[in-house]
């Protein structure tokens, strides 16, 4: 019998139930997509205590907007961290236009802003769009 997994959808966030042994072909209950376990996670302010701050191993949250075009230009590199490191640092992805409160609680001014947290605790913080290598760097310290 296999492990059962609780894992949030990387698209929509929904928790999903799944067989350990089943992971790389979870799909969401609730969005149908990809639930992707080693993808960026899409945290809101509801959520982002249990995916963030309560996480075993350190966590980049990102704090983007859809408009925000160095944002965009992070984002597929923030997915490739996640899928490089995944079991050793957690990415979790905060809109600040839908989650202004978080993005205050943390003092974002601008965007992109990259929060390192460990423990719970702001442990590093990187504004701006950086490119692959030297966001690696930065984030090597903090790695479980």
């Amino acid at each position: 019998m296999s492990e059962i997994v609780v894992h949030p959808c990387a698209h929509c966030g929904a928790k999903n139930r799944f067989p350990k042994d089943k992971a790389a072909q979870a799909r969401c209950g609730k969005c149908g997509k990809m639930v992707l376990p080693d993808a960026p996670v899409i945290a809101d302010e509801m959520s982002f205590a249990e995916l963030a701050e309560s996480s075993p191993v350190p966590v980049l949250v990102d704090f983007w907007a859809p408009w925000c075009g160095p944002c965009r230009m992070i984002a597929p590199v923030l997915d490739e961290i996640a899928r490089e490191l995944a079991g050793r640092l957690k990415v979790v992805k905060v809109n600040v236009d839908e989650n202004p409160n978080l993005a205050a609680r943390f003092g974002v001014r601008s965007i992109p802003t990259l929060v390192v947290l460990k423990e719970g605790r702001e442990a590093d913080r990187l504004v701006g769009a950086l490119p692959k290598p030297a966001l690696l760097a930065r984030l090597s310290a903090h790695l479980a």
